[in-house]
Parts: C-alpha cells; sequence; structure tokens
C-alpha cells in the first residue's frame, strides 16, 4: 500500500533538508543508531509547512476514522514541540476552518514565571481540556512523560500523542539480566498514562 501524499512530500522534505540522515550516530542515551532524525532543521517555511502539513493530515484522517476522538488543544512540550504545535493547529484551520478554527495551542515554560501572567504554561489554559500532545521523536519516551504530567497538573486530559519520528527502541529491562530487550518507549508511555 502506497503512503499518502502528504506522507510522502514530508519524507522527501525530511531527507532533502538533512533532518532524516543515515550513517552511524551516537545518540543523546549513547546508543549507536543507523539514522539521526533532527526536526530543528524545519525553520524555513515551506519546510514549517511540510511537517504541519503531515501532523494535520494525520490528525484529522485520524478524526474521520474514529468519531470518537476529540481534542480542543495541541501541547507542544518546550522546545521544539512548540513551533510544530502552532503550525498545525494553523494548517487544521486551513484544512477545515469550520471545524478546527476554535482550537488552540499550548506549550511549556521550562522555568516558571513568576511575574506578570505568571505560571508555566503559555497559550489555552489546560484546565478541563481534551489534549493531544505534538512532539518531534520519541526514543526513550523522557519528554512525552514530563508532558504528560504537566498537563495532569494543570486539570487536561491527554486524548493522543503525535510525534514526527518514532524510533522503535527499546528500554533497558530492569535486571537486564536475560538478554531480552525491554518495552518499547511507547509502551512505556502508554503505562504512564
Amino acid at each position: 500500500m502506497a503512503l499518502p501524499e502528504f506522507k510522502q512530500n514530508f519524507l522527501k522534505d525530511c531527507v532533502s533538508a538533512g533532518a532524516l540522515k543515515f550513517g552511524t550516530f551516537t545518540l543523546k542515551s549513547k546508543r549507536i543508531s543507523p539514522y539521526f532524525f533532527n526536526a530543528g532543521l524545519f525553520h524555513r517555511a515551506d519546510l514549517l509547512r511540510s511537517i504541519s502539513s503531515a501532523y494535520a493530515h494525520t490528525l484529522k484522517a485520524h478524526a474521520e476514522a474514529d468519531a470518537s476522538f476529540q481534542w480542543d488543544i495541541l501541547f507542544g512540550p518546550a522546545y521544539k514541540g512548540i513551533p510544530l504545535a502552532a503550525a498545525s493547529v494553523d494548517k487544521l484551520a486551513d484544512l477545515d476552518l469550520a471545524k478546527y478554527g476554535q482550537k488552540s495551542y499550548s506549550f511549556n515554560r521550562k522555568e516558571a514565571k513568576d511575574h506578570g501572567e505568571g505560571g508555566n504554561i503559555v497559550g489555552a489554559s489546560l484546565k478541563g481540556k481534551k489534549i493531544v500532545i505534538v512532539d518531534d521523536v520519541i526514543t526513550a519516551g523522557t519528554a512525552i512523560r514530563e508532558a504528560i504530567d504537566i498537563i495532569k497538573r494543570e486539570g487536561g486530559e491527554l486524548v493522543g500523542i503525535i510525534v514526527a519520528f518514532d524510533r522503535q527502541e527499546k528500554t533497558p529491562t530492569a535486571t537486564d539480566d536475560d538478554g531480552k530487550p525491554g518495552p518499547s518507549a511507547i509502551g512505556e508511555v502508554r503505562k504512564h498514562i
């Protein structure tokens, strides 16, 4: 089965921008990987449009396939998730203004602000809202778990997570003595929810 056009375009743009590279790379976790994904390279308008279009079309397709999938806010964890959430909610409004024109986005500050409006959430309040996390990559799931904790603390309800790149890595097992890989990072995030 062929990939939808928006996914094909996104993958082509990842390679042409150098955001998806193949070779030998040492990750933050010190693991060696045959590929590297850097969404920070989507800083040009055409590339930001490509990645936000991929997110928007994916969210729209999921909502059309499952009528129970309802959300109010796209939450972009600091820092790379911030422009992704903002651009994606804008792209959704382009796709269907009547359906998505009143949707919002929010993001967190790394440090809480103690003046002005204060707090560490910028954008729409999460309290009582249905939230979808928008982020670039999931490797170990650490950033996603932190975002889930923020959403819970702020009184929001997590209803979905969308990432551009899932490394499909396995986490280490608790004992690591049986030689078997642990659960996937996504599996660990599901437990956290």
